[in-house]
């Protein structure tokens, strides 16, 4: 059995006078980052201490666990606890032909308000079938990008649709009518006119459709990429520092590389392929995909690569596919015998190619193997699979 949950969320404790009060089974999410913050056991920006759940900031959800939750005949109506029988705009064929064949059992469903819908999303228990890609044998590797939203190793080039671009025009009017209407003010307590809300709900509206618009695009791209091939291999991107470029920041998140790994992770497991995550220091665009040598420097600018040592010149992003492409084979390698390696430091080296064979009976730090003379240790693995 297998547990699928499309989107869910609620508030699941508060904070009382003397110490936290939450349902049993149910511990406080907030708290806990909160605490893991502080001590140092949660990596990533600090967690600030949680607040009371606004009706007014907070998305409007809630989460029902208990009683009748249910899919009428007809499809085109659910019925939740407190809130009865309620018509869906989409219909819940697929799953009510779950329901009726005993392959799913629903768990919970989940209703939240987002860009100006109601949406009802449920959990279910699913009795997923085995399934296999159309090429098991394939590899392909998946270079990411501004210019083109992904190039495959196949040479196969996925156009950036630029959905935030496109609705730029319309985002900055929406954006100038707000603010010439009376907003909030916290300081003074001002409650915002009617007009702002109106045109705020406008605004969010614009907003929702690009990220639905960007959501289905990646699902499309995600999905056929799942089906068809057996061995996906994709880099461990540090879109947090990408997004520190002021030039391309607005591009990148629009982009929306996160999520693209993230969809490949689950559907490559559905699908039974796997994903395999280059290290973030492999230098996938600065190394040649004929001979392996490794520059020293390659500006952003440079869109075509061109090997000093052998001669090869390629589109730089068809070159790093390819190069990710290789490293499945390194992988599928690995404990079998040695491997010739590519030779990729966590930095470049100053000068020459880098690409040497590394020698057997290294192993990381932690595993058993032959210890490096004077101290040192062996590179770290750069993939892994999932």
């Amino acid at each position: 059995m297998e547990r699928s949950q499309v989107r869910g969320g609620a508030v699941v404790g508060r904070v009382l006078e003397g110490g936290v009060q939450h349902w049993p089974g149910r511990p406080c999410r907030g708290l806990k980052n909160w605490s893991d913050s502080r001590s140092g056991k949660r990596a990533g920006k600090p967690v600030g201490f949680p607040r009371f759940k606004s009706r007014r900031r907070s998305t409007p959800s809630v989460r029902f666990t208990t009683g009748a939750i249910r899919v009428e005949p007809g499809r085109k109506h659910v019925v939740l606890p407190r809130l009865g029988r309620l018509k869906l705009h989409e219909s819940a064929r697929k799953l009510a032909r779950r329901l009726d064949t005993g392959t799913a059992r629903i768990m919970s469903a989940t209703v939240r308000r987002d860009g100006g819908r109601w949406h009802v999303a449920f959990t279910v228990e699913i009795e997923r079938a085995q399934r296999r890609p159309a090429r098991p044998g394939s590899v392909v590797g998946v270079d990411v990008g501004v210019k083109h939203l992904a190039v495959l190793s196949t040479g196969q080039l996925e156009p950036n649709p630029r959905h935030l671009d496109q609705a730029q025009r319309r985002l900055r009017a929406l954006g100038r009518s707000v603010s010439r209407k009376v907003g909030p003010h916290r300081r003074t307590g001002r409650r915002p006119s009617n007009r702002w809300q109106r045109g705020q709900a406008r605004l969010g509206r614009a907003h929702a459709r690009v990220a639905n618009l960007r959501r289905d695009g990646l699902h499309k791209l995600t999905t056929r990429l799942a089906r068809e091939h057996g061995t996906i291999v994709v880099e461990d991107l540090n879109v947090i520092g990408m997004l520190a470029n002021r030039r391309l920041a607005r591009r990148i998140a629009d982009a929306g590389f996160a999520e693209l790994r993230r969809q490949l992770t689950y559907k490559t497991q559905w699908n039974g392929g796997r994903l395999i995550v280059a290290d973030r220091w492999y230098p996938s665009s600065k190394t040649c995909s004929g001979c392996g040598a490794v520059k020293t420097k390659l500006a952003l600018s440079e869109r075509e690569y061109e090997c000093e040592v052998c001669g090869l010149v390629l589109d730089r992003d068809h070159n790093a596919a390819l190069n990710l492409a290789a490293l499945a084979a390194e992988f599928d390698t690995a404990g079998s015998g040695p491997v010739a390696g590519r030779g990729a430091d966590r930095k470049t080296r100053s000068g020459g190619p880098v690409a040497v064979k590394r020698q057997p009976g290294t192993a990381t730090a932690g595993q058993t193997g032959t210890a490096l003379p004077q101290g040192r240790t062996a590179d770290h693995v750069r993939a892994r699979a999932h």
